[in-house]
Formats: C-alpha cells, sequence, structure tokens
C-alpha cells in the first residue's frame, strides 16, 4: 500500500472516470447535467487527495517509475482546478452546440490524468506515457465538432505535428538512454554526474529533447500548431489547452532539463538553446500578435510570448530561477483561464465572440465584465498591481542574477510591444460604440467564478510573496538540482 500512495490522486481519478464513462451510457440528453456534476466533484476529489500528498521528502513508487512531493502535489491541485474552472465557463457554450455530452467530460477527464501522470513522473516512459494520454485525449476533443471543417482542420494538423514532436522526443530519450544505459531520472542524473556517460550522444539526445519540449510549450520555431489549434477549435476546448497543460508542460521541462539533464555541464548546453527559442518566441510572438484581428489567434501569439517569458526562468539554471517560472505559469494560467472565460461568457447559441470587434463598447453593455477583461489585459501586458507584472520581474531577475542583462532589456522591449496589443482590447471596450445593446446573458456559476478569477489575479498582483513562496519552496524540497 505504501507503493501506491503517491499514486492516489491517479488511482481514485481513473477509477471515478470509468465509473462516469459506464455511467453515462444511461443518462438521457435531459440529464446530462448529472455527468457534469460527478466530473466536477471527480476534479475536486482528485484535487483535494493531491493536496493532501504534500510531504516535505520525495517519496518513490513502483520501483522508481513515479514520485510524489511538494512540486507534483501543487501543480496536481492547479491541473486539477483549472480544469474544473474551465468546465464552469464551459458549460452553457457546449449545450447549443451539440457537445455538452459524456464524451467531452470523459475526454476533459482522461486529459487530466495524462498531466498527473506527467507531473509526478521519475522515468523517462512514465514521462511519455502521460503526454501521450494528454496529447491523443486532447486530438479528440478539438474534433469533437464534427460538423465543423475548421475543428476537423485543426485537430489533423495538431495531430501530424504533435506526432512528429512526440517521435523527436523519443528518439531524444533513446539516445540518453543509449549514453546512460538508463532511463529513470536518477539514474540518469548519477550517470551524467559520475562522467559515466557518452557525452556525445547525450548531447545529440538532449538537442531533439529540446526541440520535443518546443513543440509542447508553442516556442518557436515549433509554434505553428499554436494560432490555427487555437483558432480553430471550439473555444471551450481552446481554454482548455491553453491553461492546465502548460502546468504539466512545465512539470516535464523540469523533470527532464531540471533534474535529468541539469548537470553543470548540459545545463551549458541547453541554456544556448532555450536562449534561442526564448528570443524567437518573445519576438515573433508579440510582433505577430499586432497584426490580428481574431481574439483567440491574438491570445495564441500572446501565449508564444508567454512561453519565452517562462523559458527565460528555466534557462537560468538556478533555484530562483526555476521558482519564478513556475510562479509565471501559474500566473499566466489563472489568466488565461480569465481571458478565455470572458470570451465563452460572450459567446452564445450561433454566435462566436471571437473577434476584437465583439468587445467594442462592453463597458457600455456590461461595466463588470468590462473591468474584469482589462484586469487580465493589462496583467498579461504586465501592468502594475497585476500579479503578471510580478511574474515577469521575478524571470527578469532570474536572468539577471546571471548575467545575461541583455536578454532581460530585449523582453522589457518585446513586453512594451505586446503591451500594444493588450491596450487595443481596453481601447475597444471603453472607447467604441457598441454596435449591439443585447445583455450578457451567463450563468450564475460562470458569473461569480469570472468575478473570482478577476479578484485573484489583483490579490495576487498585491501579495505576490505567498504565491512565489510556495513555488520556490517546492522546486528546493523536491527537485534535485545540480549545484
Amino acid at each position: 500500500m505504501m507503493d501506491l500512495a503517491p499514486a492516489l490522486a491517479e488511482i481514485f481519478l481513473l477509477a471515478a472516470v470509468c465509473i462516469i464513462l459506464v455511467a453515462d451510457l444511461f443518462i438521457s440528453d435531459q440529464h446530462r447535467h448529472l455527468t457534469y456534476w460527478a466530473t466536477q466533484i471527480t476534479l475536486v476529489m482528485t484535487a483535494l487527495i493531491a493536496a493532501g500528498g504534500a510531504g516535505s521528502e520525495p517519496v518513490y513508487a513502483f520501483s522508481g517509475l513515479f514520485v510524489g512531493d511538494a512540486f507534483s502535489s501543487i501543480l496536481k491541485v492547479g491541473v486539477c482546478l483549472s480544469v474544473a474552472a474551465g468546465l464552469v465557463y464551459s458549460r452553457a457554450y457546449l449545450g447549443p452546440r451539440g457537445m455538452y455530452r459524456g464524451e467531452y467530460f470523459v475526454l476533459a477527464l482522461f486529459a487530466t490524468l495524462g498531466m498527473l501522470v506527467m507531473v509526478s513522473a521519475n522515468h523517462f516512459l512514465t514521462l511519455y506515457l502521460g503526454l501521450e494520454l494528454l496529447s491523443l485525449s486532447l486530438y479528440a476533443m478539438v474534433a469533437l465538432a464534427r460538423d465543423s471543417a475548421r475543428s476537423t482542420e485543426a485537430a489533423m494538423k495538431y495531430f501530424v505535428l504533435g506526432a512528429l514532436a512526440s517521435g523527436m522526443l523519443l528518439y531524444g530519450m533513446s539516445m540518453i538512454y543509449g549514453a546512460t544505459a538508463s532511463l529513470e531520472i536518477g539514474d540518469v542524473i548519477a550517470a551524467v554526474q559520475s562522467g559515466q556517460s557518452n557525452t556525445t550522444i547525450l548531447k545529440f539526445g538532449l538537442v531533439f529533447v529540446v526541440a520535443g519540449i518546443g513543440f509542447k510549450l508553442g516556442a518557436v520555431p515549433f509554434h505553428m500548431w499554436v494560432p490555427d489549434v487555437y483558432h480553430g477549435a471550439p473555444t471551450a476546448v481552446t481554454l482548455l489547452i491553453g491553461t492546465a497543460p502548460k502546468l504539466a508542460a512545465f512539470a516535464f521541462v523540469a523533470r527532464l532539463l531540471v533534474e535529468a539533464l541539469g548537470a553543470e555541464e548540459l545545463v551549458v548546453e541547453w541554456r544556448q538553446m532555450l536562449v534561442l527559442l526564448s528570443v524567437a518566441s518573445l519576438i515573433l510572438g508579440n510582433v505577430v500578435a499586432i497584426a490580428q484581428t481574431n481574439l483567440k489567434r491574438m491570445l495564441a501569439y500572446s501565449t508564444i510570448s508567454h512561453m519565452g517569458f517562462l523559458l527565460l526562468g528555466v534557462l537560468s539554471g538556478t533555484a530562483q530561477g526555476y521558482g519564478a517560472a513556475m510562479f509565471y505559469v501559474s500566473a499566466y494560467v489563472i489568466m488565461a483561464l480569465g481571458a478565455f472565460g470572458m470570451i465563452l461568457l460572450m459567446s452564445r447559441d450561433g454566435y462566436e465572440a471571437e473577434e476584437l470587434e465583439d468587445l467594442k463598447g462592453l463597458n457600455q453593455r456590461h461595466p463588470w465584465y468590462a473591468f474584469i477583461m482589462l484586469v487580465m489585459m493589462f496583467s498579461m501586458a504586465g501592468v502594475p498591481p497585476t500579479v503578471g507584472f510580478w511574474a515577469k520581474l521575478s524571470v527578469l531577475q532570474a536572468v539577471v542574477s546571471i548575467g545575461y542583462v541583455w536578454l532581460a532589456v530585449l523582453a522589457v522591449l518585446m513586453s512594451l510591444i505586446g503591451a500594444f496589443y493588450y491596450l487595443r482590447v481596453v481601447k475597444l471596450m471603453y472607447f467604441d460604440e457598441a454596435p449591439q445593446r443585447e445583455p450578457i446573458e451567463a450563468g450564475m456559476d460562470s458569473r461569480m467564478l469570472l468575478s473570482v478569477n478577476g479578484i485573484a489575479v489583483l490579490a495576487l498582483g498585491v501579495v505576490p510573496g505567498a504565491l512565489l513562496a510556495t513555488c520556490e519552496r517546492a522546486i528546493t524540497l523536491s527537485l534535485r538540482i545540480a549545484s
């Protein structure tokens, strides 16, 4: 039983999703809300179980394949709560589009299970299994609107490019196995630090691993799927893709680069690659976003630039930088939930509120919603006193601490460019005339959650210390960082 303890959250989630999958067969469309509430209860219970497993020392299970630690517990709670919040926002959107079905909720739960496995992986095969469970679920969810040619095209692009990225990742892992004779993260660390690994093969494998990571994060030049999938997928699925998987992707980076390949001589190698990915993502993401008229595509390119910032924290190679990167990805997920939640809130039957023009005069129609969207845009732009400001500042401090002042200056300049398209949204909401005056109808749960979401972005901007300290503590206690 002790061997099962670190994986209790995953075991409970798997059992629950199997029960929901079978039970949904006997539930009529009129009572589909039962499946929805069962899904939400499952996610909340999984989060509580994961939170209860946060110990000061890592606990290994299944012969070293799995690990339970403070780092994984915090990210698991974040994943479950962000998926649950996404389902709350999506509820009113899914019904009129024929997607309020058991398949959607089951796929969301399987995607969540994949993310939890990724977060607690202590072995390359476990990492890959979690990644593929997540990816396959997302491919199916993007294509779930079967009558939409745009969604089908986006799913095909996502699937084909995802398969290529998985192939590169597997090839890199196989080369690392050839160089170190192990796939377990602890053994890889020991082989690299003792000098028993084949350095040449290890560095070749490192290149393919970084390429695979770049695709999963959506960093340039592996970003080509991001705008098409964000735009083509139903907005409810776009919200899911743009939030919780970012937490799992950060865990993937932490387990692979920070732990397994975090030896000093290897950090020098992958830092150079991450610098290129980060610079390209910051420049392309912010510049191309200016030209977008579709809000989802604009947020897609915005995501690319945010992943550039995330990589700045990772490439620092220090515990401070890793903690800043974890803080950044946590803040980004909260901001993205609010931004995509607003798009879902404004959408209705037969109408997708995904063009920038649709935000015109929002302040005249509903001042509170306009204020929340303003908070989200200001936070993404890094304007104080929002959490986005502190997230960017902490990452920039980590970069400056290793002497990469030029990189910090470039990131600040790109943030100034990025502020243009965020402020354009504010201008449309507050200074343009509303083309339509009908009220925005939304359920009580969506309205309350959106309000809490906006207040959280402001509150964490006023007192960011608790979240930042929690992230740094989790990194220090859990990850095996080479000194």
